[in-house]
């Protein structure tokens, strides 16, 4: 079931998606105070091609205040936006029952959309 979400994900939009945040990673590593948040589009591109069989976790070492300081950083600068737009097809794709399992993989973007700073994606 897994494999064919994930077909079915990827053709109908998670591949544009994924594609985005692999754009953006790539723009924020051209400067050096950039390239955490360039790592973390990579994170969010990378579960956005494939989430159907994994799950977003808090790592036990979230970094502390500079954890807390990106993620205020990453909220301020646009990941406030980003998890909203991802909330909102979430909404949407809720409204049908073929859509369900797919709102569910946005309400996993959401979390890892708003903080991504200290989160970490493994299998579910």
């Amino acid at each position: 079931m897994n494999l064919l979400g994930n077909l079915i994900w990827l053709i109908f939009g998670g591949f544009i998606s994924a594609l985005g945040y692999f754009v953006m990673g790539f723009v924020f590593c051209i400067t050096i105070i950039g390239i955490p948040f360039g790592i973390q589009c990579f994170k969010i591109g990378i579960f956005t091609l494939m989430p159907f069989g994994k799950k977003v976790v808090t790592t036990s070492s979230s970094g502390g205040c500079l954890s807390l300081l990106f993620n205020i950083l990453w909220i301020v600068t646009g990941g406030l936006y980003t998890a909203c737009m991802h909330l909102v097809f979430a909404i949407l794709l809720f409204i049908t029952v073929i859509g369900i399992p797919f709102g569910r993989q946005h309400l996993k973007l959401v979390e890892l959309t708003l903080m991504p700073f200290g989160k970490d994606i493994v299998a579910a």
